[in-house]
């Protein structure tokens, strides 16, 4: 039977030999764990000062912007209170005087305008200051937030067009640009 090819019926296949490595292979050790465990709170105590400082000016932000916006609505209600020809009413104090001020600008030409927003420099009568808490002052010094106005007339002076501009003078510590808040309404004479 030379030449022959030995048949393999009958040959059961044997397991496979299972040696050492194979066996250290089926779990995770205690130190394995540990060293992944350290190497992941590494990184998150890395990363962690990232996330604090995006969630403080967040909330410094939010809550800057917010009161921006609330007292530019209060300047704004005050302001289309008053009678659309007064041109006497302080508003710059609260609660308003009856007189020592401008008003809604009196009774205005036809594309005309009384007081300013910004960038322009503000305009007495057009202006008032607030500090941190919301309170009015009676100047610049100390103020947290200006608010200026401005008001203008279409071309047939039967509407009067109150922007009112609010923006945040930041304190130090708060991180990101200043907010403001921009409002704009249309009060007409009744005609």
């Amino acid at each position: 039977m030379a030449g022959e090819v030995p048949s393999t019926t009958g040959i059961r296949p044997g397991k496979p030999c299972r040696n050492n490595n194979a066996l250290s292979e089926r779990g995770v050790t205690l130190i394995e764990t540990m060293l992944a465990g350290s190497i992941l709170i590494t990184v998150v105590i890395g990363v962690m000062p990232v996330f604090i400082l995006g969630a403080q000016t967040t909330e410094q932000q939010g809550d800057i912007a917010t009161r921006t916006t609330e007292y530019a609505q209060d300047k704004m209600e005050s302001l289309l209170k008053l009678d659309f020809n007064d041109a006497a009413t302080d508003t710059t104090v609260f609660p308003p005087n009856a007189a020592g001020g401008s008003g809604l600008g009196g009774t205005m030409v036809a594309n005309s305008s009384v007081g300013a927003v910004p960038p322009a420099a503000a305009v007495a009568s057009y202006v008032d200051y607030l500090d941190s808490n919301g309170n009015l002052l009676t100047s610049s010094t100390g103020a947290y937030y200006t608010r200026q106005w401005s008001i203008s007339t279409d071309s047939t002076a039967t509407l009067k067009t109150i922007t009112v501009v609010v923006n945040s003078l930041q304190a130090a510590g708060v991180k990101g640009l200043a907010p403001s808040a921009v409002l704009v309404s249309i009060k007409s004479s009744g005609l």
